[in-house]
């Protein structure tokens, strides 16, 4: 295993391919203008603490061998430990899991929850392993990342291209080598050994209310709302059937091969998510077909790209017509695409607190494999119901305050917690 410290030179222009570590550090500079958070915090928090990468051999089905490359960043852990997916995918890289860590850490600050922000994952295409070889691969990574991780160090959980099931499977590598059962070294677990439920349907559902909030904030009435939804996966497809069920019009939502679009609304219970039927959304019949890119410039008031990341950049912002974009996805919308969204006068909630669902839970997870105590789905959704309308407080207050824009405001609510809890630790030796 070899360790090392990346940085990255940021260009002053953006391409439409920002990376995650770019957008996030230019994101850290616009926020740390507004706070009184000391330099030498904001130059701490503009670096990873370590990133770890390690090859990984895996066997495959044909007894051949092929090797892999994998990575962990640990961004900061001044409020707790590490925390953050694992994503398998072809364009993971080293500085791509530095920028989502670096997300983590603050959206933890801004839930308040005792976390610090971690990321990692394999490049793979999860497409070309069969389930064994996938097993395989996640078994041997976790004994590569063992020292790395663990309930009190660095907490991974799913993302892009894992699940549940991955989880299992990194957990009980991680036990196996511990010599005891410890559900806590992730969470996104099934929950029959030790996962949350509600679990997998907490980002959407935290999608969902800060929509909601978002436009009773703007003195509008969720029946008089229509929604495009970029994305129909576990946070998409959660998001719309949850706003669909309170009244809003979900009028197009789409996959990778494209999207519908219905301007009475949709039916979200009946397009079958990405869960339910992979790349199923152009097989429903009954609407227009429109593209990924046109669905993100419909006339609809609110817009949630929950998809991937740089889907709206300096090439599309100012054909962006809805007035609310709540941000699904991790960094769906480049810098300076921010900067012309907001010139418009188009609200954009942010990333860090829309779909902060998903670590809340988790959170509340690994209290449950802590005190070896089930929480009912009711009590989770309860429970993430008020954690986020407190963050969206908090939030809110500083919009209201310091006339600042809600991606602004979120990171001012975080740095002031970093900051505060730097203060408090100090800097050893």
């Amino acid at each position: 295993m070899t360790q090392k410290q990346t940085s990255r030179s940021e260009s002053d222009s953006e391409s439409t391919s920002e990376s995650p570590l770019e957008t996030a550090r230019r994101q850290l500079r616009a926020a740390a203008d507004r706070t009184d958070v000391d330099d030498g915090v904001i130059e701490r928090l503009n670096r990873p603490t370590r990133v770890v990468e390690v090859s990984i051999p895996l066997e495959r089905d044909d007894g051949s061998v092929d090797v892999f490359t994998g990575y962990r960043a640990q961004h900061d852990d001044v409020r707790g430990p590490y925390k953050g997916g694992l994503r398998y995918h072809p364009e993971v890289t080293a500085d791509e899991c530095v920028g989502l860590a670096m997300w983590m850490t603050w959206k933890c600050a801004v839930m308040d929850i005792p976390f610090g922000g971690g990321k990692g994952g394999i490049v793979v295409d999860p497409k070309d392993l069969s389930a064994d070889e996938k097993e395989r691969l996640t078994r041997r990574f976790a004994e590569e990342i063992r020292d790395e991780v663990g309930p009190s160090r660095d907490i991974p959980a799913p993302d892009m291209g894992t699940d549940a099931q991955t989880m299992a499977w990194f957990m009980d590598a991680y036990s196996m080598q511990e010599g005891e059962t410890i559900p806590g070294v992730v969470t996104g677990k099934p929950p029959v050994i030790g996962g949350s439920f509600g679990r997998e349907e907490a980002p959407g559902r935290s999608v969902a209310i800060v929509a909601r909030e978002a436009v009773e904030y703007y003195d509008e009435s969720l029946d008089d709302v229509s929604i495009a939804v970029q994305g129909y996966g576990s946070v998409g497809a959660n998001a719309a059937r949850l706003l669909d069920k309170w009244g809003a019009d979900v009028v197009a939502v789409s996959d990778v091969n494209g999207g519908l679009y219905e301007p009475e609304g949709l039916q979200t219970q009946d397009v079958p998510s990405h869960k339910e039927e992979p790349e199923g959304v152009t097989r429903h019949e009954g609407s227009h077909t429109v593209s990924n890119e046109e669905l993100l410039e419909l006339d609809v008031d609110v817009l949630i790209p929950a998809a991937i990341g740089n889907v709206i950049t300096a090439d599309n912002a100012d054909r962006i017509q809805a007035d609310i974009i709540v941000e699904g996805a991790n960094g769906p919308t480049t810098s300076t695409a921010d900067t012309i969204l907001h010139e418009r006068g188009k609200r954009v909630i942010p990333d860090i607190l829309a779909n902060a669902g998903g670590v809340t839970v988790s959170y509340f997870e690994w209290l449950q494999d802590i005190n070896r105590r089930t929480w009912s789905e009711e009590r989770v959704n309860d429970e993430l119901e008020s954690a986020m309308l407190d963050a969206w407080t908090d939030v809110k207050a500083e919009v209201d305050a310091r006339d600042l824009n809600w991606r602004d405001a979120a990171y001012v609510v975080a740095l002031n917690r970093i900051g505060d809890a730097k203060e408090a630790r100090g800097l050893w030796p």
